[in-house]
């Protein structure tokens, strides 16, 4: 069962001018494959709902809603994978599939926020777009399971990885914590996860395979089995047992 700011959470996930399309989608996906294997398809789901996609940014062009179909159209693209995710997630809830102590979000700036990293004085912050947490009884965020998304290892992928190998240098003893003055002010360690869909086909690339290494885990939305990335269907489960 879902509280009142999940179903709300479900509305304006609907309600984005973008997808209509992908919810059909999605909700097709989760009659055929069940909550689970659904997360195996999202890459050819985007695909397939990119014709539709643009035809809509290109009439709000037309209604002159919007000016630049490009930056329109960049921006969705990168909106669309974490909406998916989030909107699968909840039916999944819904349905009884995930712990009703496990929430999810997109709205990561208060979370961002308060797993950074002082280096020197100087804030570092993570790259990502999704979290998944539980509450302690003052309903304050306790254990957590941070989430990057990206279409393509093209973007920043290396950032995030980045940062998870600072945060295993702020929360061991070490002496690279202590020539740098590395501090990591809570008192929870996130789970720190990598999800792509992998668009371009890049994650044979050994620099990339390299990468996926260092995440407490990483995800593909793709009907792809490889033994250095998971499939996004393991998801669920995932949560379920580390949260």
């Amino acid at each position: 069962m879902l509280c009142n700011e999940e179903l709300k959470t479900l509305e304006t996930l609907k309600s984005k001018y973008y997808m209509p399309p992908l919810i059909s989608r999605l909700d097709r996906l989760i009659e055929r494959y069940g909550y689970r294997e659904c997360f195996r398809y999202l890459h050819p789901t985007i695909r397939n709902a990119q014709d539709e996609v643009m035809q809509i940014i290109e009439k709000r062009k037309a209604q002159q809603i919007i000016t630049d179909v490009k930056q329109a159209s960049k921006t969705v693209v990168g909106a669309i994978f974490s909406n998916c995710i989030e909107y699968l997630f909840l039916k999944a809830k819904e349905a009884g599939e995930v712990r009703e102590d496990i929430f999810v979000t997109s709205k990561v700036k208060h979370f961002r926020k308060l797993i950074s990293i002082i280096v020197d004085g100087e804030t570092q912050k993570p790259d990502m777009d999704l979290v998944f947490y539980t509450l302690d009884t003052e309903q304050n965020p306790c254990n957590m399971m941070i989430v990057s998304l990206k279409t393509s290892l093209r973007e920043r992928a290396g950032q995030t990885y980045k940062w998870k190998l600072l945060l295993e240098i702020a929360t061991t003893e070490n002496p690279i914590k202590e020539k740098y003055n590395i501090v990591y002010p809570l008192n929870k360690t996130p789970l720190v996860c990598f999800a792509t869909v992998n668009f371009y086909d890049e994650i044979n690339n050994p620099q990339h395979k390299g990468m996926f290494k260092f995440f407490d885990k990483s995800f593909i939305g793709k009907p792809v089995e490889a033994d250095f990335i998971d499939n996004l269907s393991t998801l669920i489960d995932y949560v379920n047992e580390k949260l």
